[in-house]
């Protein structure tokens, strides 16, 4: 009876796992998650890295920053807070950055400051793809989303009715 009902067991998963494969070499970004390794500091790491929104050979990387301007460290996943969201060439935290700018999508009055128009998200806010990044802005009540082009990128901000 043990061995029936194991076999039983065995027949699902073996189906589940060979779709799952035939999922992974169909669309394997959909299995990068470009997260992983931002939750860093200087002290333990000897490396960060962030999420990336890219084409493959692009000629340039787009990313959230949550890190000041200068700083290596431009995304940190602890961070509560937005910058902007930034084109960069940055290759590694230590080796900072060269002909980089971002934008920050706000609401009211006029900021320039860095940390006046930041704000606050949340991960169950956002989305991070290696084609794709959505991130809700909740002191600006704006969605941003940002999708690579070969030699940009296209956003779409989405601002409050009022």
């Amino acid at each position: 009876m043990k061995k029936v009902f194991l076999f039983l067991l065995i027949i699902p998963f073996s189906q589940l796992k060979s779709q799952w494969i035939e999922n992974a070499l169909q669309n394997p970004e959909e299995f990068v998650n470009p997260l992983i390794g931002s939750l860093s500091k200087p002290s333990l790491s000897n490396g960060n890295t962030y999420p990336a929104v890219t084409v493959p050979h692009g000629m340039n990387l787009w990313t959230p920053q949550t890190g000041k301007n200068g700083n290596g460290w431009q995304y940190t996943y602890d961070a509560d807070k937005i910058r902007g969201i930034k084109q960069t060439h940055q290759p590694s935290p230590w080796m900072n950055d060269y002909g980089m700018f971002s934008i920050m999508p706000i609401t009211g009055k006029m900021r320039f400051n860095e940390d006046e128009r930041a704000s606050w998200f949340s991960h169950k806010s956002e989305v991070s793809k290696p084609y794709y990044y959505s991130v809700y802005l909740a002191d600006h009540d704006v969605t941003a989303e940002i999708t690579p082009t070969e030699r940009a990128a296209q956003l779409r901000l989405t601002y409050p009715d009022s």
